[in-house]
């Protein structure tokens, strides 16, 4: 038997332009595309301020979840994609901490040359499990 695939977006140009979700969820499993600093009409947030950009992107994140009726305990895996991770590691790793609390989900983080958008300086991805006890 085949399994309805749900899609969330937020209805950002870009979504459109790359073809892409921001998430989709198969049976009780969601995965959320890296999510990225900005408002709800699509502009670019924290040019230049890293904790900003990191706070923001989470706060979509957190809207990923909401839509699939989800909670922060729901992620099971997370994805940081950060430009010069040497100077930004102890910030990212103090507002992951934050973020999460006392859930302590598997995390990979990388160092990466260049993301989408020029003044982007980090991207979060995740997976969820909505099976999960919170």
């Amino acid at each position: 038997m085949a399994v309805q695939a749900k899609r969330f977006g937020f209805g950002m140009p870009w979504e459109s332009l790359y073809g892409y979700s921001q998430a989709i969820q198969v049976g009780d499993v969601v995965y959320v595309a890296g999510q990225v600093s900005h408002d709800r009409d699509g502009n670019f947030v924290g040019a230049g301020d890293f904790e900003l950009q990191v706070r923001t992107t989470l706060a979509n994140l957190d809207l990923v979840l909401k839509h699939f009726g989800a909670e922060r305990s729901h992620i099971v895996e997370s994805t940081v994609l950060v430009m010069n991770l040497r100077e930004n590691f102890d910030t990212t790793a103090r507002l992951h901490a934050e973020y999460f609390g006392e859930h302590r989900p598997t995390s990979t983080v990388m160092g990466v040359s260049d993301l989408a958008l020029p003044d982007q300086l980090v991207e979060i991805g995740a997976l969820v499990r909505l099976d999960v006890e919170p």
